[in-house]
């Protein structure tokens, strides 16, 4: 069977609508695809998260090569087997990771000396290392090892970055075997459309099984990342998945959806859920806010997820102050579910040639809330 298949079934302006053939099984596009960092979806069993509506999910190589190590993985069957999740998955090379420790690695032209911020080990990344080691997860779509060089970043270092990013993603590709999963590259320049292209250019020439945005969302303007997406799209592979990295905002997910992205992945839901945020389509709400004490309503009337239909804010309240675990649990059902279901409205919207329709009233409601108001695209 092929690494990865992937049918366009609609379009809706710029917006499209397809379907993900991964050797695990289908994921429909655009999807949201939950953080699994460390083998798990903190605070859910794998049936939940599929039971809300994940088809895919994200792990990250830096974090299981520190432990439990990725040799322990595949010799319990895998990562797969490993967390009882039985769909595809997407792993990160755990280069965002690595370049975020600054002072404790040294890059080269050979790949990234760092030493874990867990116990101090000395550790290097080769792309050729990365590769393999997601090989051993036994993951379904693999990321190459980049690069992702800080906000601000001289245009000059960029430009060496991005040279550099592209010579690793041929190793990774030549490195490869035959039970490696499908490799995606990843687009990188900074906020430079020219430099952009210039990634984009030497990624493409390698035939890779699909392309990421990275380098976004990272402290930039949100009209600027939204003007690099909009320019860099449209340059890509028609026939190959987009990816953007890191990105979770449902504002961003819409108006990304209708710049043409495929697929997504961002910690913020549930990140938020366990600091007792939660989303909703009129924008955030807090329940550190102490008017929700004795407030007996769902978190949003007529959601139905489990949350909503069986606990009152008031209750969810209660437990978030009282820093019970049942809180962080009930919290990321209800903002996993929200976040998938916006993408499957987003999908139908597409399928029936209304994305425009669809994304205004959601961002609407979520603009009454204020501070996500910004153009539609």
């Amino acid at each position: 069977m092929a690494r990865l298949g992937f049918e366009i079934t609609a379009h809706s302006g710029r917006a499209r609508a397809g379907r993900l053939r991964t050797r695990r099984g289908l994921v429909d596009t655009p999807a949201f695809m939950p953080v699994g960092t460390q083998g798990t979806v903190k605070g859910l069993l794998p049936e939940e998260v599929s039971g809300l509506g994940a088809q895919m999910i994200l792990g990250n190589t830096y974090h299981l090569l520190l432990r439990p190590g990725v040799e322990t993985v595949a010799a319990l069957g895998g990562l797969h087997r490993f967390m009882d999740w039985p769909g595809p998955i997407l792993t990160d090379s755990g280069g965002f990771q690595v370049f975020s420790l600054s002072g404790l690695r040294n890059l080269g032209e050979d790949g990234v000396s760092f030493r874990s911020h867990l116990d101090g080990q000395l550790l290097h990344m080769t792309p050729e290392s990365v590769v393999a080691a997601q090989e051993m997860l036994g993951s379904d779509l693999m990321m190459v090892l980049d690069e992702c060089p800080p906000p601000g970043s001289p245009r000059e270092y960029l430009a060496q970055s991005l040279e550099r990013d592209a010579r690793w993603a041929a190793r990774a590709l030549a490195a490869r075997t035959d039970k490696g999963g499908a490799l995606l590259g990843i687009v990188q320049g900074g906020v430079y459309s020219d430099l952009r292209a210039r990634s984009m250019e030497l990624l493409a020439a390698l035939e890779l099984d699909g392309y990421a945005l990275g380098g976004l969302s990272v402290g930039e303007p949100k009209p600027r990342m939204m003007e690099v997406i909009s320019s860099t799209v449209p340059q890509l592979p028609a026939d190959k998945p987009v990816y953007l990295m890191g990105v979770g905002e449902p504002a961003d997910l819409v108006r990304c959806v209708g710049l043409g992205v495929d697929m997504f992945d961002c910690v913020l839901p549930t990140r938020m859920a366990r600091n007792g945020t939660l989303l909703t389509s009129t924008g955030r709400l807090n329940l550190r806010n102490s008017r929700f004490k004795d407030d007996p309503a769902p978190v949003e009337e007529g959601c139905e997820c489990p949350t909503c239909r069986r606990y009152s804010r008031a209750y969810l309240r209660h437990l978030l102050m009282a820093k019970e675990l049942l809180s962080y649990r009930l919290n990321t059902v209800h903002n996993l579910h929200y976040i998938l279901q916006l993408m499957a409205g987003l999908r139908l919207a597409i399928a029936e040639d209304r994305y425009e329709i669809y994304a205004r009233q959601v961002l609407e409601g979520l603009e009454t809330s204020g501070p996500q108001r910004a153009a539609l695209t």
